[in-house]
């Protein structure tokens, strides 16, 4: 009887190392993934803008500012186009 309370003290401390590794670590993993993946895009995104930006400086150096617009205007557009052609149609529903 005189390791009782010792013995309840680790059901305890046993419990709130579960409850914990169930609750709070889960949710501070799944927030550092989440910072994590916002880094990566933001870095990702200024990184697609800095290619952008360079190769119309490259190709304006090369070609003019005018016929270089027309050029870029033709790539988004031919893009545009292909992701258009790939979008997910709707369900269609019966009437």
């Amino acid at each position: 009887m005189d390791d009782f309370p010792i013995k309840l003290a680790d059901l305890l401390e046993g419990v709130a190392g579960k409850v914990r590794a169930l609750t709070v670590d889960r949710v501070a993993q799944w927030t550092k993934m989440l910072a994590l993946g916002m880094v990566a895009v933001t870095l990702g995104l200024l990184a697609v803008l800095f290619l952008i930006i360079g190769l119309f400086r490259l190709l304006s150096s090369v070609i003019g500012v005018t016929p270089t617009y027309a050029v870029l205007a033709g790539i988004f557009l031919v893009a545009g186009a292909f992701l258009w052609v790939m979008r997910t149609k709707p369900p269609k529903e019966d009437a």
